[in-house]
């Protein structure tokens, strides 16, 4: 400890409430499941506050903790300082945490939220980040009165009294409380002319400041990221994203990062969905499968949901953004970005009530050029419909994948520009086994509570491909390639040896296949050649945990990522990131991602015999096995996370706003950025293939 700092324990209160002795003799009977003897059961919250005392220069500090419903217990702390109570900091942090991790040992307890008073938090102000990043639990910030009301009207000219701080860790936690839904996830906030509220507007802390960041990509990234920011925030420029939903794809997952690191680092960006209507997902989903090639040939727009598409985006642009005051009216935003092939009805409406706005549309989908020109195709008359709005946009970007474009799209402004990842999100961030079991035991019971098969982990190692149910996701292949695997592997293993197959994801508002594609692989698993097998295999559709996700994909084996038809799939760069020897198609954009044979492996669309024969050598020969895992963790680009993403798109940003004409002519947009900020890439640094693409087809 500091020489600065002691504990005063004669002033301290600790937690009070006693553990059950009887429960930790029950969990620890090595005849059950070993995930429960070393995992949390109760998931919890905490309150944090202080008071601080310059006359006896101290600084008292209470946690209470909530169990949801009622306040359970508190703990009451003081240290002593020298200096001044702003440098007291990291001993605050290094306190509280501290007493988290005990009571959470003793009781086995899952804290999964932090209610932070925002004297604390100018106090402190990493305890947010490390609650997040240490401890798993997501950390709010609130305003929190530190001085008591007079009781009596007489006394209210009295000096105020200090507000007991055990009352202000309580206040805190049951603020927080509110915020969070059933299953223990922070609430999604849509307000105001559906803005996405990202971090409940600011109110979450999960990451503090840019150090963190700055730890996740190179020097030349993160010096461009800087350079546009700076840019933007100088000339207090504003830009808008639209995009179909605010939860459960890809694009919903960079959106929330960005808007995050964009808050941080002083940058004016808002993100707005429409409002869902499932009828317009039914048909937005019909088109996207037909421009993928995976619908049924028969499959058509039709006119009547043609025109209901075109009715809801009008009757959201106009309620929600176009109006006065709205973020596409007059005095709105400066720069508008498009996402999804939802929402390009927007950009007429756009460029009919502001000509001169900047609009980018983001096209994320592969779109079968082959069948797009092929007169009277399901495909030309879905493309036809989207064109005639896309085209008013002044770019077109697309992902860096070989015939994803129609050649209708001018190539002076097709730029190429992947999907991204977080690196310090709940799905990709390290956790602590004590966190990571407790996902593993939550997801147990959820396939318990459906009687889904029991993943057995970590008594039994298992192979997952992790993925929305969905048509061009492969699943059959998936569930082929393993019982190719598991037919080898009986031949030289005992069953408590060979692994089993979880196949796992989220799904989306606007996705509403996820329960048929579910239903057909539990009715694929009945079949003759895959029944020996299905008692090993796990099925689940689950909530919207990151962090289950997280925990699923770090104590995976392998990782397949079996796409029929592919867009970019950062799933797959997660996976590597995570130092997982990935087994892929070369489908869309994944190609890209993995140096086959080096960080993983990339197979032929429907070649299932050689997934299985890559999964046995994988499975049978460790050293093979880790010497790709080494490399898969070490050759994941900037591009894919959110700091290289973020500065592509304000580099976009800041030289749309200046009236600049953009023409990429099919050029990375990453290496447009670099180029312009002076920062060329270095020698080694790794960087998506840069192979020569025929992007258009």
């Amino acid at each position: 400890m500091s020489a600065a700092f002691k504990m005063t324990p004669m002033t301290a209160a600790g937690f009070e409430s006693k553990p059950s002795a009887e429960i930790k003799r029950r969990l620890s009977n090595p005849n059950i499941d070993p995930l429960i003897q070393m995992s949390p059961v109760t998931p919890m919250y905490a309150g944090f506050a202080c008071n601080v005392d310059e006359a006896s220069k101290t600084i008292e500090l209470g946690i209470s903790v909530h169990d949801g419903d009622y306040t359970t217990d508190y703990s009451i702390q003081k240290i002593q300082y020298n200096d001044t109570p702003q440098n007291s900091g990291g001993l605050i942090v290094d306190h509280m945490t501290r007493q988290i991790r005990h009571i959470s040992k003793e009781h086995l307890f899952k804290f999964v939220g932090a209610g932070v008073t925002e004297i604390l938090h100018e106090l402190a102000p990493k305890l947010c980040t490390r609650l997040w990043l240490d401890l798993d639990m997501v950390p709010m910030v609130f305003k929190v009165r530190n001085t008591a009301r007079a009781i009596k009207p007489s006394a209210a000219n009295d000096p105020p009294k200090p507000r007991p701080i055990d009352e202000q860790a309580d206040s805190a936690v049951r603020k927080l409380v509110m915020y969070f839904g059933p299953s223990h996830n922070p609430r999604l906030s849509i307000g105001y002319r559906n803005q996405v509220e990202v971090d409940a507007n600011g109110r979450t802390h999960i990451i503090d400041g840019v150090e963190e960041y700055r730890k996740t990509c190179r020097e030349g990234t993160w010096n461009s990221l800087n350079k546009y920011a700076d840019d933007l925030r100088e000339r207090g420029i504003k830009i808008g994203f639209f995009s179909s939903t605010p939860q459960g794809g890809g694009v919903a997952l960079m959106r929330h990062a960005m808007i995050r690191l964009s808050r941080i680092l002083g940058v004016d960006a808002t993100w707005y969905v429409p409002k869902p209507s499932p009828a317009v997902f039914r048909h937005t989903k019909n088109n996207h499968n037909i421009l993928q090639g995976v619908a049924d040939p028969n499959l058509r727009p039709t006119k009547q949901a043609t025109d209901q598409f075109t009715e809801w985006i009008t009757y959201n642009a106009e309620r929600y953004w176009l109006s006065e005051g709205g973020p596409l009216a007059e005095g709105g935003i400066d720069v508008a970005f498009i996402d999804d092939p939802q929402m390009p009805g927007l950009i007429p409406l756009i460029k009919k009530a502001r000509p001169n706005l900047p609009i980018v549309y983001r096209s994320h989908i592969e779109i079968r050029s082959d069948l797009v020109h092929v007169a009277g195709s399901p495909q030309a008359e879905v493309w036809e419909y989207l064109w005639e709005r896309i085209k008013l946009a002044d770019l077109f970007i697309s992902h860096p994948v070989a015939k994803f474009v129609p050649s209708d799209v001018p190539i002076e402004t097709l730029a190429l520009l992947p999907a991204a990842t977080d690196w310090l999100d709940g799905l990709s961030k390290p956790m602590k086994p004590w966190d990571l079991n407790y996902y593993m035991r939550v997801f147990k019971s959820q396939c318990s509570d459906i009687r889904m098969n029991k993943l057995l982990w970590p008594a039994r190692g298992y192979i997952c491909q992790v993925a929305r149910f969905d048509p061009a996701k492969g699943i059959p292949d998936v569930v082929d390639s393993f019982c190719k695997l598991r037919r080898r592997l009986d031949d030289i293993l005992p069953a408590s040896k060979t692994p089993q197959l979880l196949i796992c994801g989220h799904g989306a508002i606007d996705d509403p296949d996820a329960s048929i594609i579910y239903d057909q692989t539990m009715a694929l698993l009945e079949k003759e050649e895959y029944a020996p097998y299905a008692s090993d295999i796990v099925v689940m559709r689950i909530p919207p945990s990151d962090q289950m996700l997280n925990a699923l994909l770090t104590n995976a084996k392998i990782v397949l990522q079996l796409s029929l038809r592919e867009g970019f799939e950062v799933k797959v760069s997660e996976s590597l990131h995570h130092g997982k020897p990935t087994i892929a198609t070369r489908a869309g954009g994944i190609p890209l991602q993995i140096i086959d044979g080096k960080s993983g492996y990339l197979v032929d669309v429907h070649d299932t015999t050689a997934v299985a024969n890559h999964l046995y050598n994988l499975w049978t020969d460790k050293g093979l096995y880790d010497r790709i895992s080494a490399q898969a963790a070490v050759n994941v680009s900037d591009e894919v996370g959110t700091c290289g993403n973020l500065a592509s798109w304000l580099y976009l940003a800041s030289k749309l706003s200046k009236g600049e004409k953009l023409k990429p002519n099919g050029k990375w947009i990453n290496d447009m950025m670099r180029e312009d900020a002076g920062e060329p890439y270095r020698e080694g640094e790794p960087r998506l293939k840069r192979d020569s693409i025929n992007i258009q087809g």
